[in-house]
């Protein structure tokens, strides 16, 4: 029986099968949704609490009614510019799409891991893929049954 490993560190990677880029967009955009949603819930890459701000970042926030958690939405562009950008047949990348933001995120990066997948999100990953493959079972029987590329 064929295995699949997936690999989730900064991107994901499905090894030893390949999807229809469609599918994939599918299962990085499940990754991208379930990293936003830990962020926005002020958690760190454990699905504990995030590290505290330091104390002048947390009154400044608090003056302007943003909460004083570590959940990236001073202004919003964080979590919103934080997209699925490159998909390949086995793997799909997920990055800040300006170039700001994208320095913004890598010094954030040096503060507290934000952009990796935590013990929930990779739970999340594997369910979106396993319910891709349980979509996709029907056409592979079909193509090993007929013997050849079937759509």
């Amino acid at each position: 029986m064929a295995s699949v490993r997936v690999f989730q560190k900064k991107q994901i990677r499905l090894d030893r099968l390949t999807f229809r880029q469609s599918q994939m967009f599918t299962i990085g955009n499940v990754g991208v949704a379930a990293v936003k949603n830990r962020l926005a819930a002020a958690q760190g890459p454990g699905d504990s609490p995030a590290k505290p701000l330091t104390k002048r970042y947390a009154i400044q926030k608090s003056k302007l009614r943003k909460g004083n958690r570590r959940n990236l939405t001073l202004s919003g562009d964080m979590l919103r510019n934080f997209l699925v950008r490159t998909v390949a047949d086995n793997k799909s990348k997920a990055s800040n799409s300006t170039r700001k933001d994208r320095l913004k995120a890598w010094l954030m990066q040096k503060i507290e891991p934000w952009v990796v997948f935590s013990p929930k999100n990779k739970a999340a990953v594997v369910e979106a893929t396993k319910r891709v493959l349980r979509e996709a079972a029907p056409r592979l029987l079909l193509q090993k049954y007929f013997g050849g590329k079937q759509l």
